[in-house]
């Protein structure tokens, strides 16, 4: 009976409900480890945070459920004023928006008191806009005409996403470009919107504008100055205490791990339950548990990829494409971070780590991609 109620209600590629329901349960198991500094911190209890968690995870999956019952092709009609929107609310995230761990990229909806990330919003706009502007191209010549409102959207929101979040920024732009490269834009235009976004940056650096510029670039100094054996001696007294942590956890993982629930470095680690929740994994579940993830995200990006060979439209092709990225690339760079592979970004684990609105946002994601691999569902062992 249950078999039949999940064929009746869940559509689209099996394997990536199945991927998502493996990540989920994994994640209320490891954010209730990780939380637990914050639960004594707040004196309100363990419990408190798992029940809080379990159901945004579940708030995540309902929201993927939803849209992977919408026809996808609809969201093209709203994208140009999400991305509009998106570009409005970012900046006044940046003027005016809520901070959290003296990064101010929220804004607080009003009457119902909960925040989210603008940058979400812009992310998932911005790419459906793109996938639709570029499948609309495929078959005629592109014209600079065409060509600059795309560009330059491009430019304007991972601008407007850099002034709190260079690393969200620099994401998405390499998945613009990845979409523009498979969308067969000419190379000239590729190298007009690297060369925009370059100048860009260089007028934020230069200007000193945005809230987290100077952080990115100090990150970036440490990483480096790491890579180059010059790490300072008294790492727990600025940014390189939380990859020293990281580094701990891994190392005490071993193997096979500490067990569910006996991390240590979770009472060091300020993120444990975000940015850093992947070392919390190795921690408790050892090399196997780590590699047990990045085998569900490699997974995630395969199915992501079929999706696009079984849709036989352009848009949905592009959209997956680019969606797909989006997310597994997101993880690799935290895991990335957490292993000590690349410097300090802020980025969540997708799907994983602890979070509110970055939770629906990333179910409504999947829940497109899997709306995407409806159009034509080959063989699901395929």
């Amino acid at each position: 009976m249950m078999t039949a109620w999940l064929k009746e209600n869940l559509k689209g590629d099996y394997q990536i409900w199945t991927i998502v329901a493996f990540l989920s349960i994994i994640s209320i198991i490891v954010v209730f480890s990780a939380t637990g500094k914050l639960a004594i911190l707040s004196g309100s209890g363990t419990f408190s945070f798992l029940i809080k968690h379990s159901a945004l995870v579940v708030g995540s999956l309902v929201a993927m459920w939803f849209f992977h019952t919408i026809d996808y092709h609809k969201l093209s009609l709203y994208s140009s004023f999400g991305v509009v929107l998106s570009i409005l609310l970012l900046l006044y995230a940046y003027k005016f928006g809520v901070s959290i761990n003296d990064a101010r990229r929220w804004v607080r909806l009003p009457f119902i008191g909960m925040t989210f990330m603008p940058s979400d919003l812009a992310k998932l706009s911005l790419i459906t806009n793109l996938a639709a502007m570029l499948a609309r191209r495929q078959h005629v010549q592109y014209t600079f005409q065409e060509l600059f409102p795309m560009i330059a959207k491009i430019i304007l929101v991972c601008t407007g996403i850099a002034l709190t979040n260079v690393s969200t920024s620099i994401l998405l732009f390499l998945t613009c470009f990845m979409l523009m490269y498979f969308g067969r834009v000419p190379k000239e235009y590729l190298l007009v919107s690297i060369v925009g976004i370059f100048i860009s940056g260089t007028i934020l650096v230069m200007t000193g504008t945005g809230s987290r510029i100077e952080t990115a670039r100090s990150r970036i100094v440490n990483y480096l100055d790491g890579v180059r054996g010059k790490k300072k001696k008294d790492a727990d007294k600025d940014a390189d205490y939380q990859i020293e942590r990281s580094f701990y956890a891994i190392a005490n993982g071993g193997i096979t791990g500490k067990g569910p629930g006996k991390s240590q470095q979770r009472y060091f680690l300020s993120q444990a339950d975000s940015d850093f929740v992947y070392s919390i994994i190795i921690e408790e579940w050892g090399m196997i548990g780590g590699v047990t993830v990045l085998g569900l995200y490699l997974w995630l990006l395969y199915r992501g990829m079929k999706a696009v060979d079984s849709s036989g439209r352009a848009f949905g092709g592009l959209l997956s494409a680019g969606l797909t990225f989006s997310l597994v690339i997101q993880a690799m760079i935290n895991m990335g971070v957490a292993t000590g592979v690349g410097p300090v970004t802020g980025q969540p684990l997708p799907l994983l780590s602890w979070g509110g609105s970055s939770l629906i946002f990333t179910g409504i994601t999947v829940g497109i991609i899997i709306s995407v691999s409806r159009d034509k569902v080959k063989d699901a062992v395929l």
